[in-house]
């Protein structure tokens, strides 16, 4: 078994309780240092404290150990030897130090997965996170940190994917489009904070295809096409902090019942393809926490 440590600092040009203050708006609603939309957000069961369980992305843990405006330390569950830690020390009246601590004792696999992919990902979280501190308490900007060719590949591996479900009761005109419907589906995703939330923003889910616009109500787009054959709707809906794609379909007449009985053997993939590539390319594109927390007034 491995022990791996591995340790991230900066210094701060802001006195230490302002920068406490913001580690104790971790995981809020309007955490303004979590890099996300980027990276998947911080989320717990609870307010930040000790007891909370929760994690970000596939990584789960409990906190276990917190002083406000000082530190927080989280253990990682379920069966796991290891944390990860956030400490701020003061310097000077206008000075501090943030220190981002992981140790974790690894056996064989997960040794090599933390060398050959976890590592990447967490040191560019880490230093995004510092990013959005210095950001945001002592109003630097930094240039955007640039991810390696191995960080983005493995970002777009690990982005969230869809999942199916029921056209939503919420998505009013794709479920009365059609007296009669022949076919339908629906994929769901989480939006993370900071991600528009106008259905407008994603219209162009379907890219490359110019479906015209037959309806928009209550936070809902609705695209489509009619043809001899088919009639074909493609519903965008955002509400409760979700992103949902549905479909529904009409066929007129053999051609289009031989039509569709191909096209839905793709379909599903390629429905799943164009939300998931939409959700993370609108999540690089949208400002970061840091970003969002100085629009506001911090």
């Amino acid at each position: 078994m491995r022990t791996v440590r591995n340790i991230h600092e900066r210094t701060i040009e802001a006195p230490a309780e302002a920068v406490g203050a913001l580690l104790d708006r971790l995981s809020s609603a309007h955490d303004p240092i979590w890099p996300s939309p980027a990276w998947p957000p911080m989320r717990f069961d609870r307010p930040l404290g000790v007891g909370a369980e929760g994690g970000h992305g596939f990584v789960h843990y409990r906190v276990t150990a917190y002083e406000p405006g000082r530190r927080v330390r989280f253990d990682f569950t379920p069966g796991e030897h290891g944390f990860h830690e956030l400490t701020v020390e003061p310097l000077t009246p206008g000075r501090c130090r943030v220190r981002h601590v992981l140790e974790e004792r690894q056996r064989g696999t997960q040794w090599l997965v933390w060398a050959l992919a976890v590592r990447w990902a967490h040191d560019t979280v880490v230093e995004e996170l510092f990013d959005n501190i210095e950001r945001v308490a002592a109003g630097t900007h930094r240039a955007p940190l640039l991810w390696s060719p191995w960080v983005r590949l493995l970002h777009r591996v690990l982005w969230d994917k869809p999942v199916a479900a029921t056209v939503p009761d919420a998505a009013r005109l794709a479920r009365t489009a059609f007296e009669r419907t022949d076919f339908s589906d629906a994929w769901r995703m989480a939006l993370h904070p900071g991600m528009p939330r106008d259905p407008e923003a994603w219209r162009d889910v379907l890219r490359g295809a110019s479906f015209p616009v037959r309806g928009r109500a209550d936070g809902e787009v609705l695209l489509g096409e009619d043809a001899g054959h088919l009639d074909f709707r493609a519903s965008v809906l955002v509400e409760s902090g979700h992103i949902t794609l549905s479909t529904v379909v009409r066929t007129h007449n053999a051609r289009g019942r031989l039509y569709f009985g191909v096209v839905r053997r793709f379909h599903p993939v390629m429905a799943r393809l164009a939300l998931r590539r939409t959700h993370r390319r609108l999540a690089l594109a949208a400002p970061s926490a840091g970003e969002r927390a100085l629009r506001v007034g911090r």
